[in-house]
C-alpha cells in the first residue's frame, strides 16, 4: 500500500491519534531539522513520526556516536517503522510520548539535545497535550530544543507557558501548510 493512502486510512481510522491526512514534505522536514545542530546532539528523540519522512533524514544527519529514540503508538506505523529502521544507534518505543523518561538512562535524564515531535497535541485531550509537553521539556538538557510542527497557532500559548523562548516560522509548501515551533529550554 503506498505510504499516501496508508497514512489516510490512519487517519480515518483514529483521528486522535493521527493528525494529519498526508504525510510531511521535504519542505517541512527542512524547516523542523533547521534548528538542529547535528554535529553536537549526542541525544535526540522523536515523537509521533508516523511513516518516517523526518526519522530516516534525521539518521542520515545524525553522528556516529548520537542516539535517536522514536516514539510511536499507532500500531501500524509502529510495524512499518520496524522493518524499515535497522541502525544500532536507534531505539524504536511502542508507547506514548508522556513516558519519555521512562526509556532514558539515569545519565540521559535532563539531557536530551533535541526533541523533534510531530505530534497532533491540539487534537489530544488538554491534560495529555500538556502531560508530553511538560515531559519533553523535563527531558531536556538546558539549552535544548523541543520542535514542533501544527497547522495552526493553537499551541502556541501552550509552549510559550512552558518554554522561556519560543520562535514560529511558517511554511507554505506543505499539504495543509504548517506552522514550526521551535523552543529553547533555559
Amino acid at each position: 500500500m503506498t505510504s499516501k493512502r496508508n497514512f489516510l486510512k490512519q487517519f480515518f481510522k483514529d483521528k486522535h491519534m493521527v493528525g494529519a491526512v498526508s504525510p510531511s514534505t521535504r519542505f517541512l522536514c527542512n524547516k523542523m531539522l533547521e534548528p538542529v545542530d547535528f554535529k553536537s546532539a549526542k541525544l535526540i528523540i522523536e515523537l509521533g513520526p508516523g511513516t518516517g519522512v523526518f526519522t530516516q533524514e534525521i539518521i542520515q544527519r545524525m553522528r556516529p556516536d548520537a542516539k535517536l529514540l522514536i516514539f510511536e503508538l499507532n500500531d501500524n506505523f509502529y510495524g512499518i517503522l520496524n522493518e524499515r529502521i535497522n541502525d544500532p544507534r536507534v531505539q524504536l518505543i511502542h508507547d506514548s510520548a508522556e513516558h519519555i523518561s521512562k526509556y532514558l538512562s539515569v545519565n540521559e535524564k535532563h539531557n536530551t539535545d533535541v526533541i523533534i515531535s510531530s505530534l497532533p497535541l491540539m487534537v489530544f485531550p488538554e491534560i495529555l497535550r500538556k502531560r508530553v509537553v511538560l515531559e519533553s521539556r523535563a527531558c531536556l538538557k538546558n539549552g535544548g530544543k523541543y520542535i514542533q510542527f501544527q497547522y495552526s497557532l493553537q499551541s502556541k500559548k501552550l509552549l510559550e507557558a512552558i518554554y522561556e523562548n519560543v520562535k514560529v516560522k511558517f511554511t507554505i509548501k506543505n499539504f495543509p501548510p504548517a506552522f514550526v515551533y521551535s523552543c529553547i529550554k533555559k
